[in-house]
C-alpha cells in the first residue's frame, strides 16, 4: 500500500490489490454493475469499507437527477413529497426518478445496485432508518442523502428533515379539549413508526394537562389509510361510553372515521368531532370540511432536496443535520361542541 499511503488517499489500484482483483472490476463494484459475482464483490465492498474509500464527487459527469425512493406511492403524501422534490430540481435543471422499493423501514436490497449505475446527484429517502450497508455505499460513492421522515425519526448520523409531532398531537387534542369535549379517541399511526408514537404522546400530553384521565379503551393504532381509520373508528363508536370526537393520525384515516361516523348514523360535526393531520388538499373538499394538523409535506421535500444539493456542491459539511418543520392546526367545520349522545 506503499503508493496509498505516500499520497495520503488510498487509490483504485490499491484496493484492487488488496482484493486481488483488477482495476476494472473494482470500477464495476464502484458504478453497480450487475456483471460482478456476488463473492467478488463481497470482498470488494469490505477492502473499501476497511479503508473508508469514498470517490472524488465528479463535477460534471453525474446524471443530472435527482431521486426520491418511496415505499408506497399510492398515497396522497407521497405525492406532496414528489411536488416538493420536482419543485426545486426544476429550479436547478435535473430531473426526478421515482423509486418504489422496501418497507416503511428502510429500501430494498435490490434498490441498491440500481441507484449506484444512475449515480445521480443525490437521493430523496421516505423512510424511517437506512441499514449501515446501504449508507456506506452510497458514502463511498459520493452519492448525498437526506431522510423525510413522516414515518418516524432516523438514525443520529443521516441527514434528514422532519416535522413537530408532538406537537402537532398537543395541538389537535387541545383544540377538541377547548371546544367542550371530554371522551376524546385516537387512531395514531403504526405502534412501531415514531411519529406515531409522538403525536400519541401528544394526545396524552393535552389530556394530562386539562386534568383528563386517558381511557386507554379509546386509544388505537392505526395504518395512516382510510379503510384502517374506518374499522378501528367503528370499534370505537361502538363502545358503551363512545367517545364524543375523535383525533386520527392522518387524513387518509380522518377519511375513515367520518365514513363509519356516517355507518354508525352519527353526524359530523354534531354528533361526532373529528380531526386529522397532515392537511392533504382533499381535506378543504371533505364534506364537512376536515379540520387537520398541517405538516409541510412539500416544504419538507423541498428543504431535503436543497439540503442534498448542498451537500453535493460542499456548501455545508458532511456532519448530519437535522431539520424540523413547525405544525399548524388548521380549523375548519368537522369539529364543534359536544353534542347530544
Amino acid at each position: 500500500m506503499e503508493k496509498g499511503d505516500e499520497l495520503g488517499r488510498v487509490t483504485l489500484a490499491d484496493i484492487a490489490r488488496e482484493a486481488e482483483v483488477s482495476v476494472s472490476t473494482v470500477s464495476k463494484v464502484l458504478n453497480g454493475r450487475t456483471d460482478v459475482s456476488a463473492s467478488t464483490r463481497g470482498r470488494v465492498e469490505r477492502v473499501l469499507r476497511e479503508h473508508d474509500y469514498q470517490r472524488a464527487a465528479r463535477n460534471g459527469g453525474e446524471a443530472p437527477l435527482i431521486e426520491i425512493v418511496f415505499h408506497e406511492l399510492d398515497s396522497l403524501w407521497a405525492m406532496e413529497l414528489l411536488r416538493g422534490v420536482e419543485n426545486v430540481a426544476n429550479e436547478h435543471g435535473a430531473a426526478v426518478v421515482v423509486a418504489h422499493s422496501g418497507s416503511r423501514h428502510a429500501p430494498g436490497p435490490g434498490w441498491i445496485d440500481a441507484v449506484l449505475r444512475r449515480r445521480p446527484l443525490g437521493v430523496v429517502l421516505v423512510f424511517s432508518s437506512l441499514p449501515p450497508e446501504l449508507k456506506r455505499q452510497l458514502r463511498a460513492r459520493s452519492i448525498p442523502f437526506v431522510v423525510i421522515d413522516p414515518a418516524g425519526n432516523p438514525d443520529p448520523d443521516v441527514p434528514s428533515v422532519g416535522s413537530a409531532n408532538w406537537a402537532g398531537g398537543l395541538a389537535a387534542t387541545r383544540h377538541l379539549i377547548d371546544l367542550g369535549h371530554r371522551r376524546i379517541g385516537i387512531v395514531t399511526g403504526p405502534e412501531d413508526t415514531l411519529c406515531s408514537l409522538a403525536r400519541l404522546d401528544g394526545y396524552r400530553s393535552a389530556m394530562s394537562m386539562a386534568g383528563l384521565e386517558v381511557d386507554p379503551e379509546l386509544i388505537s393504532f392505526g395504518d395512516f389509510h382510510a379503510e384502517g381509520g374506518l374499522a378501528r373508528a367503528k370499534r370505537l363508536l361502538e363502545l358503551p361510553d363512545r367517545p364524543t370526537a375523535i383525533f386520527a393520525g392522518s387524513d387518509l384515516q380522518a377519511l375513515g372515521v367520518m365514513e363509519a361516523a356516517r355507518v354508525c348514523g352519527l353526524r359530523v360535526p354534531e354528533e361526532l368531532s373529528v380531526v386529522g393531520y397532515d392537511d392533504l388538499d382533499i381535506a378543504q373538499w371533505t364534506s364537512p370540511a376536515l379540520t387537520t394538523v398541517r405538516q409541510p409535506l412539500r416544504e419538507m421535500a423541498e428543504q431535503a432536496t436543497r439540503l442534498i444539493l448542498a451537500l453535493r456542491s460542499g456548501e455545508i459539511g458532511a456532519a448530519p443535520t437535522r431539520l424540523e418543520l413547525s405544525t399548524t392546526l388548521v380549523v375548519r367545520s368537522s369539529t364543534v361542541g359536544p353534542g347530544p349522545r
